[in-house]
């Protein structure tokens, strides 16, 4: 057992590095990608050389991010194989299918389409240029669509059939996978949180330039892209993130009560704007889940449902089964030790299932499937030991929740006061404290990563124990690994994927240094 939950925490924290270093390139390539094309739009306008230069310089950054995001992106799906053969046989129908379409139809057009962007300046017509810089982009949010329709499968399994005869999920309808709410909320949240950290990622390093006094109006035509399109990403990441919270509360209520740290909800249920978790409390214990909090009355209530009045269940309460109607009557929801019993039941039948098929009694074998499909929904919880293992780690999810919630306010400030310095530029080249205006566009780079990242954790962590919601949690999921293989690769990954963000690192700072050399009085861009 001891070498089991080794393998299974190894191969987790083989598969979060891998995740992580793959997350640090590939929203930037996102965010980048449309902004570029703007600047190349801009410039098939007016056909400025500055405009020309800019997007240049922007675009070589773009290229060093999409190189190296592939790179980590490909070790990311192999891993499916290599550490999680087991989910990979039991839904490989499914899942293998949105991952397909992204490596033939959305890698396709942007490898293809890159190519012309960068090597066709004076091969190809301007027009034809601008529309391969556009297609690259959209390829890359297309790319990012397949990848996150399959994320989203596993965290809202729908549009499948389980089939005892084989064992597996199959697919009933594409369009079920492909169009779920889980699917398309979770898609125009994680791109359009993209185009802000873009946005902002363009101010800090304009804010750079002007601290050291270079190169103003490069910046100056930079920022009016980049700052346009973080504040309209930014805006509509929160939209989006109402329609998420939304889909998560109706879907994995138990994510939405570990953000909250909510253990026992109530009608018109208030949400923390600022608290501290109790780290002693347990489920079922009589301690408070807080030592210090600061709530805004009705507000989960709200997000959760947009109904101020609406129930929200706690962790205990969707343990117990327990819930509340809009006119406040109880109503019993599957507890938790019920699921696992109807679990193990499915995992007996499945076994009587073949038996039935080998002896040929086939009218046995059609019974037992129709009890099987009626209670798989449970199948998965009949491999936890206990209700409180499907309890996933609070503390962690608490925190990078309400993080990422307050830096995503920050954000929006940041980037309408950054907006609204480009066409008032008299009001930041006046004031005193402009140098630590362009301290803080600085420090913003890496508080929107972490913004960002802290966005996965919430929806990754959110969802454990389990690989497929419900159906297969991560202890069933794992290869026949030893922990000691898994080890090894891990360290080694680590240090891979350490000297490719070194030369990522590298290679920017080096583009920048060398634009930020051009004289600040003659902008000579060409």
């Amino acid at each position: 057992m001891e070498e089991l939950t080794q393998v299974v925490d190894w191969s987790r924290a083989q598969f979060a590095l891998t995740a992580i270093y793959h997350w640090l390139f590939v929203p930037l390539t996102l965010g980048l990608g449309i902004i570029i094309a703007v600047m190349e739009t801009i410039y098939y306008r007016t056909r400025s050389e500055k405009w020309l230069a800019t997007t240049k310089f922007w675009m070589t950054i773009f290229g060093v991010n999409f190189a190296i995001g592939v790179a980590t992106g490909i070790i990311l799906e192999f891993e499916f194989g290599t550490n999680w053969s087991n989910y990979s046989w039991f839904v490989g129908d499914i899942f293998g299918a949105p991952l397909a379409v992204e490596g033939i139809l959305a890698f396709f057009m942007e490898s293809t389409f890159i190519a012309v962007m960068f090597f066709g300046w004076k091969k190809v017509s301007p027009k034809f240029h601008l529309a391969a810089t556009w297609l690259t982009a959209i390829g890359a949010s297309l790319s990012a669509l397949w990848i996150l329709v399959a994320n989203a499968w596993m965290q809202y399994p729908t549009g499948c059939e389980f089939n005892p005869a084989t064992m597996r999920n199959e697919m009933t309808s594409f369009a079920a996978v492909a169009l779920s709410p889980m699917a398309v909320s979770k898609f125009l949240h994680t791109v359009l949180s993209a185009w802000t950290l873009g946005g902002a990622f363009v101010c800090g390093v304009c804010g750079w330039m002007l601290l050291k006094k270079r190169n103003y109006d490069h910046c100056q035509r930079s920022l009016k892209v980049g700052a346009w399109v973080g504040v309209i990403g930014i805006v509509l990441t929160m939209i989006t993130g109402d329609t998420s919270a939304v889909t998560v509360a109706k879907y994995q209520p138990m994510k939405l009560a570990a953000m909250e740290g909510l253990y026992q909800g109530n009608q018109g249920q208030s949400i923390v704007a600022f608290g501290i978790l109790n780290p002693s409390k347990q489920a079922f214990d009589d301690q408070d889940p807080y030592l210090f909090d600061i709530s805004i009355p009705y507000g989960l209530s709200f997000l959760a449902t947009h109904d101020f009045k609406a129930f929200v269940p706690g962790i205990e309460d969707i343990i117990r089964g327990v819930s509340f109607d809009k006119e406040g009557n109880k109503v019993n929801t599957v507890p938790y030790d019920e699921r696992m019993e109807r679990g193990r039941a499915v995992q007996e039948m499945l076994s009587q299932y073949g038996t039935a098929m080998n002896s040929g009694n086939t009218q046995m074998a059609d019974s037992l499937k129709n009890a099987i499909n009626a209670d798989f929904k449970h199948f998965g919880y009949g491999y936890l030991d206990s209700p409180e293992e499907a309890i996933p780690n609070v503390p962690l999810t608490f925190y990078t929740f309400h993080f990422m919630v307050t830096v995503g306010g920050y954000l929006l400030v940041f980037l309408l006061l950054a907006l609204l310095f480009v066409y008032k530029p008299d009001i930041l080249n006046k004031a005193k404290w402009a140098k630590w205006w362009h301290i803080l566009a600085i420090i913003t780079v890496p508080l929107t990563y972490l913004c960002s990242a802290s966005g996965w954790i919430v929806a990754e962590v959110g969802r454990q124990p389990w690989t497929i919601q419900d159906l297969m949690p991560n202890k069933v999921a794992i290869s026949d690994l030893s922990a000691g293989y898994v080890q090894t690769t891990f360290w080694i990954f680590a240090v891979v994927f350490t000297a490719l963000l070194i030369a990522d690192i590298g290679i920017i700072c080096k583009q920048i240094s060398k634009k930020s050399q051009t004289d600040l009085n003659t902008d000579n861009d060409k």
